[in-house]
């Protein structure tokens, strides 16, 4: 059955438990619009589907026996389902990873029936959880609540892995997925497994993860996950698992029994095994402190800058009041000068500094002869030490026209626009290397 046809039958599914008799009536359409006979010969025959050739094949290069011991690891956050298996030494290898289509809730462990939150912690599956009839395609029962969750008053029921793709509480994989993993765990059960172990965390334990998380109410809780995680990373089995004063424990020896509500009895922990837990744990707190320190600086680096462009935006939006343009009134009194002086026809011209004065051709004819001592004159009028402005209608005459301005203000109009757009670009610079000087020290 193709991966479309198998989506049209969970829709059918559906429809199908909601109204019954919609759904026989789009169930028969279905098979007879897109199913082959073969298909529906094999719909009740999932459970004993073999395991791929693909993956036997995998299983055999990489030192199993195809009925050996399985685990599974399930994580939330990355949506991830691991299936691991024990190879001929005795340790177990990752096998294959599933996409998780759906599950439901948040990160976090389920504590009440309704809650619609897929648990989390360490369960055991046997052989009489797993349902070959499923309405979700096939499924096998986690074995929520447990002790760990019973002694904390936890209730739920029916929390399982299945197919088709829906999510109430529960861990929902594609048909094809759920198939290779139900397979791999019949196998299981028929090489002498009892019971496969089932790992659930909300995200892969890591002093990464644990520093990202470290402000939920949570952390203890998964602190104690993250202990038996430890456990089977550093041994490369899967930890044997008990409870006792509310809390789980990994790998103990204990002369008396472990009851999940009462103090734990006095217990033991293989040395080897305790010490490569503790120091993989010391590492991970030590990463963990790192990260956290990391982002904690970053925030304190964010805050500062925002801090800084607040104070940066405000000296700016000052800066631009103080050189705002003058009010409309008295923009329209220097307008009204302007059109005044242009209707009589004569052209402001800038103040600059006076020029130089003008040395007459009758001066410089007078330098060689002798010197005279005679009263000072003014020249009535030069050519050479009087501005002209060219008239636009004589400018083809060549007729100069006296200037009327002072002639302490007297001054070619080229020369003074030019001196006076100096001056001005020159204030311009000054002005902005005092507004950047300002700025800077913001910066700094």
């Amino acid at each position: 059955m193709t991966h479309d046809q198998r989506r049209m039958n969970r829709s059918t599914r559906r429809l199908g438990r909601a109204a019954p008799g919609i759904g026989a009536l789009l169930l028969a359409a279905t098979l007879l619009a897109g199913c082959q006979v073969s298909d529906i010969g094999n719909v009740g025959e999932a459970h004993l589907a073999p395991v791929p050739s693909a993956l036997a094949l995998k299983i055999d290069r990489m030192g199993m026996d195809a009925r050996s011991p399985i685990m599974l690891r399930i994580f939330k956050e990355e949506d991830s389902l691991e299936v691991w298996k024990r190879d001929k030494a005795g340790q177990y290898k990752l096998l294959k990873t599933y996409d998780i289509c759906a599950w439901s809730g948040e990160l976090g462990p389920k504590k009440k029936e309704g809650d619609r939150q897929a648990p989390e912690g360490f369960y055991t599956v046997s052989r009489g959880q797993m349902n070959p009839n499923s309405s979700y395609h096939l499924s096998f029962d986690l074995g929520f609540p447990n002790r760990f969750d019973r002694s904390l008053g936890r209730t739920g029921s029916h929390l399982m892995v299945h197919g088709d793709c829906s999510s109430r509480g529960c861990y929902a994989m594609e048909d094809d997925a759920i198939e290779e993993i139900y397979a791999l765990a019949r196998e299981a059960f028929m090489g002498g497994q009892q019971a496969f172990q089932v790992q659930a965390f909300p995200f892969r334990m890591t002093p990464e993860n644990m520093a990202k998380h470290a402000n939920s109410e949570h952390l203890a809780f998964w602190e104690m996950l993250k202990e038996g995680s430890d456990h089977f990373e550093v041994t490369g089995v899967a930890p044997k698992v008990d409870v006792c004063n509310q809390r789980y424990v990994f790998n103990a020896s204990a002369s008396g029994s472990f009851n999940p509500s009462a103090a734990c009895p006095s217990y033991t922990v293989d040395p080897g095994v305790e010490k490569l837990v503790a120091a993989k744990k010391a590492s991970d707190l030590e990463k963990r402190a790192t990260v956290i320190a990391k982002v904690q600086m970053q925030e304190q680096r964010e805050e500062r800058w925002a801090e800084r462009e607040a104070a940066i935006a405000g000296f700016f939006n000052r800066a631009r009041s103080d050189d705002a343009p003058a009010p409309a009134g008295e923009d329209a009194a220097t307008a009204t000068g302007a059109a005044t002086a242009t209707a009589s026809g004569t052209v402001p011209v800038p103040r600059v500094s006076p020029p130089k004065p003008a040395v007459s051709s009758t001066a410089v004819a007078s330098t060689s002869a002798p010197a005279q001592t005679a009263p000072a004159q003014t020249a009535p009028v030069a050519s050479t030490s009087v501005a002209t402005v060219p008239s636009p209608s004589a400018v083809d005459a060549e007729t100069p026209v006296a200037s009327t301005a002072a002639p302490d203000a007297a001054a070619p109009l080229g020369y003074a626009a030019e001196d006076d757009d100096a001056g001005f670009f020159n204030s311009v610079a000054k002005s902005s290397r005092g507004l950047f000087r300002q700025a800077g020290k913001l910066f700094n």
